[in-house]
Formats: structure tokens, sequence, C-alpha cells
């Protein structure tokens, strides 16, 4: 998963090239299936008359659930994955920011106010990367062993357009890959340990070198991967197939 520049579907599955500098970069996909109730249980956010159904392919540019902290108490809404900063003048800035780097969020200047005052999770229940096999790419689904929800790492932004629309957009925060992820990928998403989503939502704090600490790689002995059906692929197809072993 990393940041692109503008893009377009490469006929291997999951692979945008980069049409500035001829680099082949991975896109994210995730899933997100539990119902609304069962996420509200889980990351304990006030509803807000949110309608939620299962998504088994999760594409950039897509609206994302994701939760903030607003107050005491945490809210979930949906943005774009994809973030645009505030000072964009064009909303396709954010195609190349479906990601960014734990190594450089706090200094980026696209990232580094969202980081101190922006931050969220972005809820999924399993994530996808291509393995390389011979000529080939093999999807695979990453999950956590346990089979619950969990939370990226994620930031946000509000950005205004020249006719005053309002557009919220999002990005998920990678970091180096986990003995899991290594003869898939060599990043992964940050997946934030249940205790420690409360630190990354408050922002009430300016110190941010605590969370600095939480962009490491997830416990790979909680975590496993499996191939899938070649149909996930495609981000028109979401369906329970995606997810099934193949």
């Amino acid at each position: 998963m990393f940041c692109f520049v503008k893009g377009v579907l490469d006929t291997a599955p999951g692979i945008y090239h980069n049409q500035i500098c001829g680099v082949i970069l991975m896109c994210g996909r995730f899933s997100l299936i539990p119902d609304l109730d069962a996420l509200q249980l889980r990351f304990q956010f006030q509803e807000a008359g949110l309608s939620h159904h299962p998504r088994y392919n999760i594409a950039p540019s897509q609206e994302v659930l994701t939760v903030i902290k607003e107050g005491v108490r945490n809210h979930a809404q949906f943005m774009k994955w994809g973030l645009i900063p505030s000072w964009a003048r064009d909303p396709a800035m954010g195609n190349r920011m479906i990601n960014v780097r734990a190594e450089t969020v706090a200094e980026k200047p696209s990232f580094r106010q969202a980081f101190q005052r922006r931050r969220c999770l972005v809820p999924a229940d399993g994530f996808y990367e291509w393995r390389r096999d011979g000529k080939h790419k093999v999807p695979m689904r990453i999950i956590i062993k346990s089979g619950e929800p969990f939370g990226f790492a994620g930031l946000w932004e509000t950005w205004e357009s020249p006719w005053g629309q309002m557009v919220k957009s999002c990005t998920i925060i990678t970091t180096t890959a986990n003995p899991v992820l290594e003869p898939i990928h060599h990043r992964m998403p940050v997946i934030l340990p249940r205790e420690a989503e409360g630190l990354w939502l408050d922002v009430t704090s300016p110190d941010t070198a605590p969370l600095r600490q939480l962009l490491v790689p997830y416990a790979p002995e909680e975590m496993r991967s499996y191939a899938v059906s070649a149909l996930v692929n495609s981000p028109a197809y979401d369906s329970p197939v995606c997810i099934a072993p193949v």
C-alpha cells in the first residue's frame, strides 16, 4: 500500500502504473463485513443515522466508514478514501493520497496538521495484497486470527470545492511489513492495538511522540493470510466470494 500518482488500472490485479515515473505501485483494498450494531459495540461510536451494509472489496476513492472523537464521544461517519488537503485546488489530488508512510507522516506538509489534529480509525476486518507467483499475482487476504474487526490508523481532512461543497476524506498510514506480510509485500497498513485506539483518537494533547510509537507492524502471531479468488481483482466485484479461501 502506497501513495500513488494519478494511475490507471493495469491488466495485473491490484496494480497501478505511476504515469510520471513509470513505477508500478500497489493499491489498497480491504473489507468490512460486520453489521452496524456490531461495529458500534466494537468501536463505541454514536451511530448518527448511518446505514452500512457488508463490504467485501472496498477500493480507493470509495466512501469508507471512519471513527473520530468529538468531545468525549466517538462518532462514525463516511469519508472518501484518498485524502484531499484543505489547500488542494483539485479533488483529484486525493487519488495519490490513499496512504501515507509512517516514517514521514509527522513531517510531510500534506499530512502534518492532520497528524496533530485530525486522526481517525478506519474500521476493517481484513485487507488484500497481491503475492507474486512467477509471472502471476495471487490475491491474498490478511486477517486477525480472532476474526474480530480492527482499526487502521488514519488521518482525515475537510476540503471545500469552489462551489461550496464540503468533502471529508481520509488516508491510511502504512509501515514496514511484519513476517506475515513480508512474503507478500514489504509494506502493511498500521493496525492499532485495541487498547491504543483511545490514545490515537484523542487530539487534545499537542504531544505526538507517543503516537509515533504506535506506527509499527502489528503482532505477526495474531495474524494470518490466505489466497482468495481472482474476482477480487475488480473493484466492481463486491461479494462474499471475495473473502472465500481458494
